[in-house]
């Protein structure tokens, strides 16, 4: 699939962009090159120690910001598929910040689209969150106006061989946005902050993501937002599973957080279709026949919503405790 393919990935030098390079340098050795493009020089520094030129010739490290139009489109000369994990993703950084959140997640987004459609690229794929689903912080709406664009980019694209298409989920296990390496840190000191006890995330894997976005690559029509089933977990079943002995502190839900986060809420269900390991959320006034016949889906019943708190798969202590060995430390006990 991505043999003699260029690729280029916003946000490279993040936990997504370093497994995704991990995963195609394993699953494709033939890839034509890979270009890993971000702002911070230094993480752009210790991924190229770990990816010398001399045994990864394929690799490019650009250093660029998705806000820079000019510098984006240069990067995007030869390229077949964009991956765009670039993004301003913490909650209070943003609520801070507004503009700054704004030009990075929305104006960096037209940029994308804008590069796309001003050069060869085929295929572009975008990383949302369950924070754009009826978002109440402005991360999530945010990142809901970038899903609106790239979804609405497929009715200009003309004549060209391109697609746009997005992949949303939810808390990916010991990422940089991740609670986990946090309650990890706290586990010595025998107190563990809580939220609330009743708060409830979605749970999905560095390795589910990158597979989901290969999936996209692979399958993509344009204008899907593709939404995984995947299991919920509740905070403090997660506390547990990590300091079991420890002390948790009831500290309140932070400005802009939700008690339990959604995928797809009652609205959309009525453009959404259900297939294999995935949803995806469909433009309205699509061809529905068109993406059912392609996935051999279904509709979903009209008021579904895909909520954390009301999921039907959920983690326990024990998977939880198997899946941070797994997924985070191998060390962990």
């Amino acid at each position: 699939m991505l043999n003699n393919k260029s690729i280029l990935i916003t946000g490279g030098t993040g936990s997504f962009g370093k497994k995704f390079v991990e995963t195609i340098l394993r699953d494709y050795p033939d890839v034509k090159r890979i270009v890993v493009y971000s702002r911070d020089e230094l993480k752009q520094f210790e991924m190229s120690q770990v990816y010398s030129k001399e045994k990864y010739p394929q690799i490019r490290f650009f250093i660029g910001d998705v806000r820079d139009c000019a510098r984006l489109k240069r990067a995007c000369e030869g390229i077949d598929v964009i991956i765009h994990a670039a993004a301003l993703k913490q909650v209070p950084t943003a609520e801070y910040n507004p503009d700054e959140c704004i030009k990075t997640n929305i104006g960096g987004a037209q940029n994308i689209i804008d590069s796309a459609l001003g050069t060869d690229v085929k295929i572009v794929v975008a990383l949302s969150t369950d924070k754009a689903a009826a978002p109440i912080n402005l991360y999530g709406a945010t990142k809901l106006c970038s899903d609106k664009l790239f979804i609405a980019a497929n009715n200009i694209k003309g004549s060209k061989d391109l697609r746009f298409s997005v992949v949303r989920y939810g808390n990916v296990m010991g990422s940089r946005g991740s609670v986990i390496p946090f309650f990890m840190s706290k586990k010595e000191s025998g107190i563990i902050p809580i939220t609330h006890k009743e708060m409830t995330r979605f749970n999905i894997s560095l390795e589910e993501g990158v597979s989901m976005v290969m999936y996209a690559i692979k399958n993509a029509l344009g204008g899907e937002i593709f939404v995984p089933k995947i299991p919920s977990y509740k905070i403090y079943v997660l506390a547990k599973a990590i300091a079991p002995n420890a002390k948790f502190e009831d500290v309140g839900i932070r400005p802009g957080e939700k008690l339990h986060e959604e995928m797809i809420t009652e609205s959309d269900s009525y453009n959404t279709i259900e297939f294999d390991q995935y949803y995806a959320i469909l433009p309205s006034g699509a061809d529905f026949e068109k993406y059912l016949n392609h996935y051999n889906a279904k509709m979903i019943q009209p008021g579904f919503k895909y909520n954390s708190g009301t999921n039907t798969e959920w983690e326990t202590i024990e998977t939880m405790r198997e899946k941070i060995v797994k997924y985070v430390d191998k060390n962990f006990k």
